[in-house]
């Protein structure tokens, strides 16, 4: 090919663009890459824990002050058997025992505890210890996986197997002396002089879930019906502490004291409690104000029961919990509704317990629902090929 050709050949073929630079990547030590989350703290599981713990500490003097020493023994049992059963499980399936360091057993085993009554044998507290653990938390992966709170599974699981125990209340130690007239109609008549008698060996009485769970419900004008439950005096029992029930139920100033160190500590979404103690409080506020035959105020439905402590404490837990704030409403608003139609027309006086584990399984789909939007996004225009 002639010098001419080979020129004209070349002049037809489009220039090409200049080689780009070299990119210049930053040295090893001058980038780490890592995946989420970027932002570290201080902050860690045994750390946590420990901050539960202590926020669970007034409600833990309070029940052994008002429940006395067997308060303190359920307490011990449902610890030390929670431990027991991490690291038998570990040493089962082959996992490092330094697990249990991080307290987490300690905790579902103090949860547990409150969720009992004084008076429940010792191999009651065994068995629920070990469904905790096992069932609740290690059979899903352990923690972090668990989708549902481990000391609740073990409470319903106790309470649909063994009601019997689990439904035998202690009355608190103050229930006699001066609030004997308000004490009394927790106890049969015989009961309540044997109460006034020697001491005895145990004494069970009723809680005010359970009278109430057990009056006939009037549809029409009935002013009063729960007026032996719901009155001034009545309120400021409950909201001492001085009253049967569970261990960690009864004393709401207590479980208030907790939660606001929860919240001092930053171990949980606010939105949680706020809007599942709202919820119940508006819900029944108005089945009261249309049907005051159906249920009691909602002052009652605020400082009785297991309301106070599964808002707080077991709702609450980061695992089973919603991640954003508006998942964090949507389940705290659940909680409430489910716990009142239990209450008001269920076969179980107590809702709590099923309402939160029921949340619980739905925590997915409110994350998916409630999910937020990633940085920088931007919805996309179709129609017009760009971005809106």
């Amino acid at each position: 090919m002639s010098e001419e050709v080979k020129a004209e050949v070349q002049a037809k073929i489009p220039a090409q663009a200049e080689t780009p630079p070299p990119v210049m990547l930053p040295k090893g030590n001058e980038l780490v890459l890592s995946s989420s989350p970027h932002i570290h703290a201080a902050e860690n599981v045994p750390s946590i824990m420990f901050k539960v713990i202590i926020a669970l500490l007034p409600a833990v003097f309070a029940g052994i002050l008002l429940f006395g020493a067997a308060a303190l023994l359920v307490i011990a049992y449902c610890i030390v058997f929670s431990v027991a059963a991490e690291l038998l499980w570990c040493k089962l399936a082959g996992k490092p025992l330094s697990t249990v360091r991080d307290l987490s057993a300690v905790v579902t085993g103090l949860l547990l505890a409150l969720n009992l009554s004084a008076g429940v044998p010792w191999w009651l507290c065994l068995i629920g210890a070990f469904i905790a653990i096992w069932l609740g938390k290690q059979v899903f992966g352990g923690l972090g996986h668990n989708p549902f709170n481990p000391a609740l599974v073990a409470r319903v699981a106790l309470l649909i197997a063994l009601p019997k125990y689990m439904t035998a209340w202690v009355p608190a130690k103050f229930m006699n002396g001066n609030a004997a007239s308000y004490a009394r109609q927790f106890f049969t008549p015989a009961a309540w002089n044997s109460v006034l008698g020697a001491p005895l060996d145990g004494v069970t009485c009723a809680t005010p879930l359970g009278l109430v769970g057990t009056t006939a419900k009037v549809l029409g004008p009935a002013p009063g019906v729960f007026a032996e439950v719901a009155n001034p005096t009545a309120y400021l029992q409950y909201f001492l502490g001085n009253v049967g029930g569970c261990l960690g139920e009864t004393s709401a100033l207590a479980l208030l004291i907790g939660g606001l160190l929860l919240v001092l500590f930053k171990l949980i979404k606010w939105q949680i409690p706020v809007f599942y103690l709202g919820t119940v409080a508006v819900f029944t506020a108005v089945i009261n104000y249309c049907f005051p035959g159906v249920t009691p105020p909602a002052l009652f439905h605020l400082l009785t029961g297991g309301l106070m402590l599964g808002a707080i404490f077991m709702a609450t837990d980061m695992v089973t919990s919603p991640m954003t704030e508006p998942g964090a409403i949507i389940f705290g608003i659940g909680c409430g509704i489910v716990t009142c139609v239990i209450r008001i027309w269920g076969n179980y006086p107590e809702g709590v317990s099923f309402a939160i584990l029921f949340m619980n399984a739905l925590v997915p789909l409110i994350d998916r629902f409630a999910t937020k939007k990633p940085f920088g996004y931007h919805p996309w225009d179709r129609k017009k090929g760009a971005q809106a």
